[in-house]
């Protein structure tokens, strides 16, 4: 189905693995393409809960862009490609109702790190390590990292990596707030599944609420606390509010249906 990418549909969990090794996994217009497409499934393929995002291999989550597709590019055409990365796949990501996690299994540097930054949260293995070096090549990050790794880990530290173009491994990813958890390798898509089945026994809308409300916040909406009380009603008038408050007066789990 997929050319540079790996599908599996597990437990309602997506496991999508960007699948170039030999290129590290750098993001080119074919992975951009199939990126957003599988983004589609997601959001209307009713079985996928949730959604992992991954690198193939031991070394690279997705060492960056194929930078031999700039080479022959102008002023417009460099807006164009970051226009169309961001609205067909990065946006896209954020925005998924279902719960996207990247497991960021190595290198996730420029693109790759503003991949894994525009996934709801993230998990790393020990290897890992975290950059945007797009001043070594002239440029800035694209796909919204200037946004994202400020919102993630503040504006004093967004300005030094992005000045210098320097990495940060993994544990110094974990204390800045880019990352939820740091694992061995071989733990590390076991971990991401965890956290998945947990947010399956969840009541799907309000999951869907909370990625809306959050993401807000983190773009400095002026409305967050109105559309938030806005969506919290919302959720009484839902099936799954019903089960969720008669289950905890019965005591007993409660068993949600999306409705």
């Amino acid at each position: 189905m997929y050319q540079t990418l790996l599908t599996d549909l597990q437990d309602g969990t997506l496991i999508i693995t960007i699948n170039r090794p030999d290129k590290l996994n750098a993001l080119n217009k074919d992975v951009i393409e199939e990126l957003g497409k599988v983004m589609d499934e997601v959001y209307n393929n009713a079985e996928i809960k949730t959604a992992i995002l991954t690198g193939s291999g031991e070394k690279a989550f997705v060492a960056g862009a194929d930078i031999t597709e700039f080479t022959t590019l102008d002023e417009n055409g460099g807006a164009e490609l970051a226009r169309r990365g961001q609205q067909g796949v990065f946006d896209k990501i954020q925005n998924s109702p279902k719960p996207v996690i990247a497991a960021v299994n190595g290198f996730a540097l420029g693109g790759g790190c503003e991949l894994a930054m525009s996934c709801h949260f993230r998990l790393a293995s020990e290897n890992a390590k975290f950059g945007q070096p797009e001043v070594n090549l002239g440029l800035i990050p694209g796909y919204g990292g200037t946004q994202r790794l400020t919102q993630l880990i503040g504006k004093g530290k967004s300005m030094e990596l992005m000045m210098t173009g320097d990495m940060i491994g993994a544990d110094e990813a974990k204390a800045l707030g880019l990352v939820n958890y740091v694992l061995p390798l071989t733990d590390l898509m076991a971990k991401a599944r965890e956290i998945t089945q947990k947010i399956h026994t969840k009541a799907p809308i309000a999951v869907a609420k909370v990625i809306a409300c959050i993401n807000e916040a983190a773009n400095g909406n002026q409305d967050g606390f109105t559309n938030e009380i806005k969506r919290f009603g919302e959720c009484f008038a839902t099936e799954d509010m019903r089960e969720g408050t008669t289950a905890f007066i019965e005591k007993r789990k409660a068993i949600f249906k999306g409705k």
